[in-house]
């Protein structure tokens, strides 16, 4: 009997969205802290009409009263801006675009006192340092909580090695971080600014204006929680780390939140969000640069700059799911009305799944692996029925060029 699904739970048959790039091997959000080796995921889903979510809910926004919305933001500031000196909102970021906006446009046009946030990436690009710098100069006050470096390569490397996810510690800080110190320093508004739920998740994630607590949040065991496919127990039985390391990269506790009313919202859910403009915003206000060059799998020369371990990433999710860099941004693009459907193809079988050559080695240095290494690792994850092996090549069965008779 054949099976259902592929591997990581994923359709057999790739099915492309009539209006985007993307396709349902897409995965949706994970809760980070509890993935495990061989974890099922729930991907991108489709309509009859063969839309995906992530479009349908780009049309919607097209019906969205701004206005509205913006006397929305303008009570929430109202309710939690302080007027004795204190910060009043925390926002999470590394001087990425988002991040920029976010800032500027809460202090400046809102009237809120932010301090920003920032789990740093764990090998900084030189445009990623100079960017962060320059968000700083724009008139910010920041805190960066410094890992474990030790620990924090441990969990890189492992998460690598057992999950073919070498972003997930970074993810993990960057989800549940903010809430953290939202707790410990009693501000309890944090504020991101896009929400990553419109590209991938279920259309109801999108229609309110909080964060799922699930993605940060959790009454947990100890025994319940993993990282980088280590159970916690034995990072601290096998692996001699101390539990006062591996804290921040924990959820935080309900009863914490509860205490502080600690509020979790998006931006995008109050402006209208387009990452060119944002990337626009973010040159005039704060000196933001893009690289002098296209990104490694992709035609963008300002998404995702600051972390070199980015380009692992998203060499991962061409293997594990067949969607490189080039499908995620030209998905985005087209349904802002930037490129075409046509234009995203062509984009795609010309960058996406670009081996990661300009980091390879400063990633692998960091994880303390060699190349060969890395390419013996990435082959465990590969997706068997998404991929062929054709004159001693790997390529896609089902590549959305051959679907649109592009040659």
């Amino acid at each position: 009997m054949t099976e259902a699904t592929g591997k990581y739970g994923l359709p057999l048959d790739v099915v492309f969205c009539k209006k985007c790039t993307m396709n349902n091997q897409r995965p949706s959000s994970t809760v980070e802290f509890l993935q495990k080796e061989g974890e099922k995921k729930r991907t991108l889903a489709f309509g009859e009409d063969g839309i995906c979510e992530a479009c349908k809910y780009a049309e919607m926004k097209k019906t969205i009263n701004w206005d509205d919305r913006h006397q929305e933001l303008v009570e929430l500031c109202d309710r939690f801006r302080r007027n004795d000196g204190r910060y009043d909102v925390i926002i999470p970021g590394s001087g990425g675009k988002d991040s920029v906006q976010a800032a500027h446009v809460l202090k400046y046009k809102y009237n809120m006192n932010p301090i920003l946030i920032t789990w740093p990436p764990a090998i900084y690009t030189d445009i990623g340092r100079r960017n962060f710098d320059a968000w700083l100069n724009a008139g910010f006050a920041n805190y960066t909580y410094h890992q474990n470096k030790k620990l924090h390569r441990f969990l890189t490397k492992n998460a690598f090695l057992n999950l073919g996810h070498p972003f997930q510690p970074f993810m993990l800080g960057q989800k549940n971080l903010a809430p953290r110190l939202s707790v410990l320093l009693d501000i309890p508004l944090v504020i991101f600014g896009e929400n990553e739920a419109e590209y991938g998740n279920a259309i109801e994630d999108n229609e309110k204006p909080t964060r799922d607590p699930k993605y940060y949040s959790a009454k947990l065991n100890i025994k319940d929680l993993v990282l980088g496919g280590v159970p916690a127990e034995e990072l601290i039985d096998k692996h001699q780390f101390k539990l006062s390391d591996l804290e921040a990269y924990f959820p935080v506790s309900p009863y914490e939140i509860e205490k502080t009313k600690t509020e979790v919202h998006y931006l995008g859910y109050y402006m209208k969000w387009h990452p060119q403009e944002t990337y626009y915003y973010s040159v005039e206000n704060s000196d933001f640069m893009p690289n002098d060059h296209r990104t490694e799998g992709s035609f963008s020369k300002y998404s995702s700059l600051d972390d070199k371990i980015d380009w692992l990433h998203y060499h991962t999710t061409t293997i594990k799911f067949g969607i490189g860099r080039a499908t995620y941004d030209s998905a985005q693009e087209i349904r802002n009305g930037d490129i075409t459907r046509d234009e995203g193809v062509a984009l795609i079988k010309r960058f996406d799944g670009e081996f990661p050559k300009q980091y390879i080695e400063d990633c692998c240095r960091y994880m303390s692996i060699d190349l060969q290494k890395y390419h013996d690792t990435i082959e465990k994850f590969r997706s068997p029925h998404l991929w062929e092996k054709k004159y001693g090549i790997w390529t896609l069965k089902q590549p959305i060029w051959k679907e649109n008779n592009i040659s």
